[in-house]
């Protein structure tokens, strides 16, 4: 499978031990695509040894499709519930800055395992959020993963702290040159709010 490309980035092949993502049409740009070494874990669509994460509208809220390799089990067979929290995390989080147009960070993250996820079976995650552009931080928001029956598998809800572009330069290591980058596309999706 391949992945497919965002933000003018090569197309790369699926590499071993990376989890295969059905393919999503119409699938949101998130603001960190301009940065010319983009690698979450989480959703960067070139790093080799991330989940790759590509997210679509889904009502008010945004949601991504799954399908782990055997790279990502637990017991035989098992997806591993970390990895089922990182994308819950992953999702709400980036929810929250696509709607409000500011970066965040987890300050809080509760998951509840309902049920255990199939090494090779297809799954949804949805997060929604009442979070809009005129409200204070802390955000909240809330993730769902839900096997191909439509059944409950995984809950999810977490705190996000806002964090202005400035102020995560401090944090970690950006360049001014991505910084403005980053801040001019996060000026477009306040700017739509």
């Amino acid at each position: 499978m391949t992945a497919e490309p965002s933000g003018g980035q090569p197309e790369q092949q699926r590499q071993p031990g990376q989890p295969e993502q059905p393919e999503q049409p119409g699938h949101l740009e998130l603001p960190w695509r301009v940065l010319p070494d983009y690698r979450c874990f989480g959703c960067s669509p070139v790093n080799g040894k991330g989940l790759r994460l590509r997210f679509q509208p889904d009502g008010d809220g945004i949601a991504c499709a799954l399908r782990f390799d055997r790279d990502y089990e637990s017991h035989p067979g098992v997806v591993h519930g970390g990895v089922l929290s990182t994308v819950c995390d992953e999702i709400m989080g980036n929810l929250l800055v696509l709607r409000v147009g500011i970066p965040v960070f987890t300050t809080t993250l509760r998951v509840r395992f309902i049920t255990s996820a199939t090494i090779g079976a297809d799954y949804r995650c949805v997060a929604t959020t009442t979070v809009d552009s005129a409200t204070p931080g802390p955000y909240q928001a809330r993730a769902e993963v839900f096997d191909g029956d439509g059944g409950l598998v995984v809950s999810a809800v977490g705190q996000y702290h806002p964090i202005a572009v400035e102020e995560n330069r401090d944090r970690i290591d950006m360049t001014d040159e991505q910084a403005i980058l980053i801040e001019r596309e996060l000026a477009k999706l306040r700017a739509d709010h």
